[in-house]
């Protein structure tokens, strides 16, 4: 029993590593896919061109003045898409179907899983275009931040989605039960992560952006994403040990009854 303690704390610590290094890739693949086809979809909108800046400002939980130099990082809505050509919008699809691969990867080898077959491919656009109608509502939309219970339907329909993404990049192989403490778990992480941008990142920006200019909002907006990979897959890595360890803390309790 002992050595299976100790494997099973070796094994999460070599994923915790490898997941570490893999969080730098998803803010890689996340900066240059997520946020120019947001950009980009929201100024077809003139009127909510500047939503997705707002959103990102209050996503990372910055204050109205870091929210301001991040809205300078995003062109006005005609700008965008004067500049904006097929070529450029077929890259950012291949980029974004990597990423959505990049994220099955991962929850693939969290559970131990063999790499999905070339057919399922399609998952990973479903996925996708679901991530951006998702964030897409959210960013041109204020219902949820004006309403007194926006707060609360943000966290349910984040653990929703956080727990159909996994089943729909797992092509189904682990079951919702399994899955769901890992979509709870990525919720309380990215609401700590929000916490922990007020008190770090929201000064951040507003002294880079002196120091660096632009530049400098892009290396904190960066930073930023790298949290966000270490809390998605750290958070399935969390369901997947919770899974595992609950059959096991419930037996011990029978035993002590």
């Amino acid at each position: 029993m002992a050595d299976r303690s100790a494997a099973g704390r070796g094994w999460r610590r070599g994923r915790a590593v490898e997941l570490t290094q893999r969080s730098l890739g998803f803010a890689a693949l996340g900066f240059l896919t997520l946020v120019p086809l947001l950009i980009v979809i929201s100024a077809a909108d003139p009127a909510n061109g500047q939503g997705f800046a707002q959103w990102l400002g209050d996503g990372i939980g910055v204050s109205e003045p870091s929210t301001r130099n991040i809205e300078q990082l995003i062109a006005l809505p005609d700008e965008t898409l004067r500049t904006t050509t097929a070529f450029s919008l077929a890259a950012l699809a291949v980029f974004g179907l990597s990423f959505g691969a990049a994220v099955q990867t991962t929850y693939e080898k969290i559970w131990g899983l063999p790499p999905a077959r070339w057919w399922a491919r399609w998952r990973h656009a479903v996925w996708l275009a679901a991530l951006i109608g998702v964030l897409l509502v959210f960013a041109t939309t204020a219902v949820w931040r004006r309403t007194p219970f926006g707060g609360v339907i943000s966290v349910l329909f984040a653990v929703l989605f956080l727990w159909w993404s996994q089943r729909m990049l797992l092509c189904g192989r682990v079951d919702w039960t399994a899955l769901l403490p890992g979509a709870v778990a990525t919720t309380a992480g990215l609401l700590g992560l929000r916490v922990f941008s007020r008190l770090v990142f929201s000064p951040l920006i507003a002294t880079n952006a002196l120091a660096y200019g632009p530049i400098g909002t892009v290396l904190v907006i960066q930073s930023w994403l790298v949290g966000v990979g270490v809390v998605v897959y750290g958070g399935a890595l969390a369901g997947r040990t919770i899974h595992d360890e609950l059959p096991r803390v419930a037996a011990a309790l029978k035993r002590r009854r």
